[in-house]
């Protein structure tokens, strides 16, 4: 709906979320999901409490948008860092997809582990949230896909994992793509996730493991990996 078509009404309200969320992202950044108060958001906009609920039905609610919108922000960094370069490698385009993903989780660790975190005690997130998850695991399917050997495609689907992961591919909108692919996807996203869960909450400091030459290293294997 074009800004013209929406009333005053829709608008405000759109402004109010809007507003809510932002200040709900600061509380995150400031003291993580506990953190996140409604009333307290509520103050800083100058409107009571029993106000904001017409807005938001509860803290649940609006952890779910701060989630899906998270998972959007994130999808939308992946997918611009490759746009126009689908002529480059696909290993060249896999690495920037990478180094795109870790630096958003830099630049914000506060919303990349509320994604990948520990989780929300109380807070169960609802389907809605799933699609946009998968976004960018869509996209590093779509380019280990071209990386793949074309024979993957008839290999016999025999272990136990195998048909789990051709399940989870139909769910996802991937099922034509091979078990193997499926599983390599699965592997990109594990360890490199792992890498930047350890870099962001200082687990690899200690160890004096510099965080970007370590996920470096894990890209380079992961292609060179064979299938």
């Amino acid at each position: 709906m074009s800004e013209q078509a929406r009333s005053p009404r829709e608008r405000y309200r759109e402004q109010t979320r809007s507003e809510a969320k932002r200040i709900a992202v600061e509380q995150l950044a400031a003291s993580g999901p506990a953190g996140i108060s409604l009333n307290s958001i509520a103050r800083s906009m100058g409107i009571t409490g029993p106000a904001l609920y017409r807005y938001f039905a509860g803290r649940d609610e609006l952890l779910t948008e701060l989630i899906r919108d998270a998972y959007h922000d994130l999808a939308d960094a992946v997918a611009g860092s490759v746009q126009g370069s689908v002529r480059r490698a696909p290993a060249t385009r896999l690495r920037e997809m990478a180094t795109t993903m870790r630096d958003w989780a830099l630049a914000q660790p506060h919303r990349y582990l509320l994604l990948f975190g520990t989780p929300v005690p109380g807070y169960a997130a609802p389907e809605e949230t799933i699609g946009a998850a998968h976004r960018t695991m869509a996209a590093i399917l779509d380019v280990l896909a071209e990386l793949a050997p074309p024979e993957l495609a008839t290999r016999p689907r025999r272990s136990a994992l195998d048909r789990q992961l051709a399940a989870w591919g139909e769910r996802q909108g991937a099922g034509h793509l091979p078990p193997a692919v499926l599983r390599r996807g699965l592997a990109v996203w594990s360890r490199l996730h792992g890498v930047v869960s350890l870099e962001i909450e200082g687990h690899l400091g200690p160890m004096g493991v510099d965080g970007e030459l370590l996920f470096r290293s894990e890209v380079d294997a992961l292609i060179a990996e064979p299938w």
